[in-house]
């Protein structure tokens, strides 16, 4: 059985490298100033951003995949997740910065309710960041800012000058993400085309009678991706996220079953869609008819 460190909070973090916690809600640590340290396999219940400025030579477990870290990478951790590797004996170095974070500092500001839209917390580590040189020099700037205000005394301004600067981290990071879409899209401008076949197979073994109407998730996992990084890759490539993109696909199948002549509560049920009038409410929303409207119009036309 592996040994997981809980890391409850940025103190429990702190306690296991050895330094001084000198915030109880968020914690800044430069790696190059504690190698070597002990590795630790860590069940987050805090925030986490970690970025590695020279190449770790050896695996790293985060959620269900495993990684190995490059220089220039940025990694995100939520509540719930899993990463980093179990503690073996030994000691390494490690380049880098880690910003651990808990979700009560968010409380009452607008990263509190922004925090949900920052989708990279959700993807797996073969999604992570590879910065540029100048992308690494700007986080870094920001990071050692952060690290500086920690050994400021408390006073009433603190906490809201860290939390603007966690927003501005990951802005950055919003920024250099939507860049590495754009540079990747000659590698990543097949997945609509593989999204199209995914569905069509889909359908075709008639999956959806034990599945239902196919999700995003289900999608994703099918294209080795997670669902966060597939629908923020496919709005830099179509415009239209990965639930946009399914629900016109589905709601072809519709078009041409009703035109075969399939009533509304034959085409809901062979799509794999419960009730008819969730069917009826998608067609609507994708076509702007319901599907009587839409068998009408092509009666009269």
């Amino acid at each position: 059985m592996q040994k997981i460190l809980k890391v409850q909070t940025p103190e429990d973090y702190c306690r296991w490298l050895g330094v001084p916690s000198r915030h109880p809600l968020i914690c800044c640590i430069d790696f190059s100033k504690l190698s070597p340290i002990r590795m630790s396999l860590n069940r987050y219940d805090v925030y986490g951003i970690f970025f590695q400025d020279e190449d770790f030579n050896h695996q790293l477990d985060y959620g269900i995949g495993k990684y190995r870290n490059v220089s220039g990478s940025l990694i995100f951790v939520s509540p719930g997740q899993v990463g980093g590797k179990e503690y073996d004996g030994n000691t390494y170095h490690l380049g880098g910065w880690a910003v651990v974070f808990h979700p009560d500092l968010l409380q009452s500001t607008g990263l509190e309710k922004d925090i949900h839209s920052f989708r990279f917390f959700d993807y797996s580590v073969a999604e992570a960041l590879q910065m540029t040189p100048p992308e690494q020099q700007k986080l870094i700037d920001v990071i050692r800012l952060l690290d500086a205000e920690l050994d400021c005394p408390h006073d009433s301004n603190q906490d809201r000058i860290i939390v603007g600067f966690l927003n501005v981290i990951l802005r950055y990071a919003k920024r250099f993400y939507d860049r590495q879409f754009s540079s990747g899209i000659k590698i990543g401008n097949d997945i609509p085309s593989r999204l199209e076949n995914i569905l069509k197979r889909y359908y075709e073994n008639e999956e959806q009678y034990q599945y239902g109407i196919p999700t995003v998730k289900l999608c994703a996992d099918r294209l080795s991706l997670t669902p966060g990084y597939l629908t923020d890759l496919l709005r830099k490539l179509s415009g239209e996220s990965a639930g946009t993109l399914i629900k016109r696909h589905v709601i072809q199948i519709a078009k041409n079953r009703l035109a075969s002549g399939m009533n509304s509560s034959e085409v809901s049920y062979s799509l794999g869609i419960r009730h008819p009038q969730h069917f009826a409410r998608m067609f609507k929303g994708v076509t702007g008819m319901t599907p009587s409207e839409y068998v009408n119009n092509r009666i009269k036309d």
